[in-house]
């Protein structure tokens, strides 16, 4: 059984590595430690042959600390939709839910929550849910922000960083699957005009670029 603090470390890294090899000061700033923890840690995973570690050019996960950490977010994921749809936790509230039981259910259990769900495809935020057998499907949305006015769209995915925002968006219900239009963009990073659900909002930019989209 793998430590939270080793299970944490895999999963911020895969997180990170998305556009190559993550850095030292990366994994510190995003978990909030000092450099000089992170640099133990790294070592240790090495170790252990869950990363590839260079001091000089950074980490990645190997092919089984890949597997691990996306076992991780499979629970996590699993967990939030559960606490959402089930249990009836607000969109705010299911990140750090979530965060503290991913360590310690079984692969039995996240099965009886995935059978559960009837075998879901998204978390509540829109973020997929790595299968099985360790695959994660690509994310390919724009933020609202890149998107013409004029244009309809259909929200897919929610930042999750920002849990008062999340509250925000639920309460409004600019959640994943909504259908919207933007009928007006003001220059120089301007608040936006959207209608859904049959009203109208204005929404400033920094709320829509956490809200990722596709044209429909």
């Amino acid at each position: 059984m793998l430590s939270q603090a080793v299970q944490d470390y895999l999963k911020t890294i895969y997180k990170l590595q998305e556009h190559g090899l993550v850095s030292t000061t990366e994994i510190a700033k995003e978990m909030d430690v000092s450099g000089a923890s992170v640099t133990g840690m790294l070592k240790r995973l090495a170790s252990m042959a869950l990363v590839d570690y260079n001091s000089y050019k950074g980490v990645k996960l190997t092919e089984a600390g890949e597997k691990i950490a996306l076992e991780i977010i499979r629970h996590h994921r699993l967990l939030e939709l559960y606490l959402k749809e089930i249990m009836g936790f607000s969109l705010d509230k299911v990140h750090e839910e979530a965060c503290r039981l991913e360590h310690y259910i079984s692969e039995e259990f996240s099965e009886k929550i995935n059978e559960m769900l009837g075998y879901p495809e998204f978390d509540p935020h829109g973020h997929p849910i790595p299968s099985k057998n360790g695959k994660m499907p690509k994310e390919d949305y724009l933020p609202l922000t890149e998107i013409n006015a004029g244009t309809k769209v259909e929200i897919k995915l929610l930042i999750d960083s920002d849990t008062e925002l999340l509250g925000y968006l639920e309460e409004k219900g600019l959640l994943p699957n909504t259908e919207l239009k933007i009928i007006e963009k003001q220059p120089f990073s301007g608040p936006l005009t959207i209608v859904f659900n049959d009203k109208k909002e204005i929404i400033g930019h920094e709320v829509a670029k956490n809200i990722y989209v596709q044209e429909i």
